[in-house]
């Protein structure tokens, strides 16, 4: 019997975040509850990825900016809204549900990925 190399959760496991509308742009932030967790994240958060993760909205540009001394991630959603808050048809025209989004996205973390949970 073989070990797992990886265990797929959801990446609220290792992060919490908030997010809103700037215009007709989203900004997602990411953040690790401790340090492994945000070294997780920066090598494996990638602007293409959440790109993808949120490819049905159609953002023009996802761009990535990092703030290690909050251990977090900020990513900002070009042209997400459809408009932004005052014209948008869609059911979220201020982005608040897209950190939760996020966060409920299936990551592979290590079996030994412990050091980046929450302490209780």
């Amino acid at each position: 019997m073989t070990m797992s190399k990886t265990v797929t959760l959801p990446l609220s496991v290792i992060a919490h975040g908030r997010s809103g509308d700037k215009g007709n742009h989203a900004n997602v932030a990411v953040i690790a509850y401790t340090a492994a967790g945000f070294a997780w994240l920066r090598e494996h958060l990638t602007a293409e990825r959440v790109a993808a993760y949120f490819a049905p909205l159609k953002p023009s540009r996802v761009e990535r900016f990092e703030a290690p001394n909050l251990l977090g991630l900020n990513f900002m959603l070009r042209d997400a809204l459809a408009g932004g808050a005052s014209r948008s048809l869609r059911t979220d025209t201020q982005a608040k549900t897209f950190a939760l989004a996020l966060l409920q996205m299936p990551v592979e973390l290590p079996p030994d990925h412990r050091a980046m949970l929450r302490a209780a």
